[in-house]
């Protein structure tokens, strides 16, 4: 066969079926998010016995701990997003890895509040660094029709790996202590990076773009696409995507974006704002239950998870054909779900496993429709970017949730009218995500801002 004069990369990737290499990739992708998961989650089951064990009476002391991480992941979601598309997602993603894993494990030796505080917004910087790269490298190999889907089953890894902690805290604390949670917590990221810098593949689109990538993207699209010759002289190329040359922020608002960038980064904090509150306070409120144990309450948070992880399966493949409405839909169902969980905490045990897991499957399977937004908006050159943006964006929602809950406790609200409270969030965000969805439809029909075809705005030509 002879060789081909010009591969479009993005097409050849957009046309394929799905291979036994996506399912790999998504496969290794979710036990990676499994770790981040945990390490998001973990200070909120160690909560409880830290509070016991420190002898502190006052439960709002906690919030600058619960926040912690959150503050990280602001600076490392845009700083690692710039990593990814200037050095690529694979080199971020291994790094991310190793700075959330080192921090966390050192976690399990702290011994007061101040040292927590720290070393949980350092851990922060790794976490905030992982997923937009996640999402970018598993959006570049993914056909197009099964985009949305193949990034949120890997984001249920987040979910598995939240409710993993619930179960640590019930097995393994009673004998060893909080600091189990660490160490698990830290032991697990670490000997996956290692893997990562082993088997992850780099992103064959990012290589297309950059200098001196060409030979590693043949090598990777002769796996890829046996059937596709590719020659010394075939160029390689993403004719279909703007490529954008170097990075601005003004790019995420150019191309028609002005109104769908804020949008998404609104959905982001306000349904963030509700799910961290939900994760950080719940283990220590639930617990303040007399008819509660602390193993309860662990096992009602850890049920938001495990709804969480068929909210994003029952969300994805809606996602493909109609775009941000399902995820809207989401947003209005987690009103009266995360409403009712304070009143059914102080009427019915089986109400508030069944409420809690309602709300899991509403809030995060959105979470997860929003996650992969930016794999459908953003092209090749501005994905890690445009998802790092969003993502730290959103923390400030993820900040303000917990501190507001701490001040809402402070005030003394009884517990139905907490989780009322809780609710608000979603109410703004039901709003702005039909507008989301009304845009995103008006605007590319279906399709990503990456799959446009015309003249870019800023363009730099693909290497090969």
């Amino acid at each position: 066969m002879e060789p081909e004069q010009s591969v479009d990369v993005a097409r050849l990737i957009d046309e394929r079926p799905l291979t036994a290499f996506n399912i790999a990739l998504v496969a290794f992708s979710f036990l990676i998010l499994v770790s981040d998961g945990y390490d998001i989650s973990a200070i909120g089951f160690a909560a409880p016995q830290l509070l016991k064990d420190w002898q502190i009476t006052d439960r709002a002391e906690l919030v600058p701990v619960l926040t912690a991480s959150l503050v990280g992941i602001l600076v490392g979601s845009p700083l690692l997003g710039y990593v990814g598309d200037r050095y690529g997602r694979k080199t971020a993603s291994v790094l991310s890895c190793l700075v959330f894993g080192i921090f966390t494990l050192a976690a399990a030796w702290t011994g007061s509040l101040s040292e927590m505080l720290v070393l949980r917004c350092l851990a922060g910087i790794g976490l905030g660094g992982l997923l937009p790269n996640m999402i970018a490298l598993n959006g570049e190999y993914a056909p197009r029709r099964f985009r949305a889907t193949l990034i949120i089953i890997m984001f249920c890894g987040i979910t598995l790996g939240g409710a993993v902690p619930g179960l640590v805290s019930t097995w393994l604390v009673p004998a060893h202590g909080w600091p189990v949670i660490f160490v698990v917590g830290g032991a697990l990221p670490i000997l996956l990076a290692f893997c990562a810098a082993l088997w992850l593949p780099e992103s064959v689109k990012f290589l297309v773009l950059k200098p001196g990538g060409r030979q590693r993207a043949a090598k990777i699209l002769a796996r890829l696409a046996p059937g596709v010759v590719i020659g010394p002289e075939t160029r390689l190329a993403i004719a279909t995507e703007r490529v954008y040359s170097g990075f601005s922020p003004k790019y995420l608002f150019g191309d028609g974006m002005a109104l769908i960038t804020p949008l998404l980064w609104l959905c982001f904090a306000l349904n963030l704002m509700g799910f961290y509150f939900l994760i950080s306070w719940m283990p220590t409120l639930l617990t303040g239950l007399k008819v509660l144990s602390t193993s309860d309450a662990a096992l009602a948070t850890s049920l938001i998870q495990i709804g969480g992880t068929f909210g994003g399966f029952a969300v994805c493949r809606p996602m493909e054909s109609r775009g941000f409405l399902p995820v809207a839909i989401l947003f209005v169902a987690a009103i009266p779900c995360v409403g009712l969980i304070g009143y059914a905490a102080v009427n019915s045990y089986v109400g508030l496993m069944v409420a809690t897991l309602l709300a899991g499957f509403c809030v995060l399977g959105l979470q997860f429709g929003l996650n992969a937004a930016s794999a459908m908006i953003y092209p090749t050159s501005l994905r890690s970017n445009g998802s790092g943006w969003a993502f730290g964006v959103g923390r400030f929602g993820s900040i303000l949730g917990p501190s507001l809950g701490g001040l809402l406790i402070k005030m003394q609200l009884p517990l139905p009218e907490l989780f009322l409270a809780a609710a608000v969030p979603f109410v703004v965000g039901a709003i702005a995500c039909l507008m989301l969805a009304t845009r995103y439809a008006r605007l590319f029909k279906g399709e990503g801002l990456g799959e446009r075809h015309g003249p870019p705005a800023a363009v730099k030509p693909a290497h090969g």
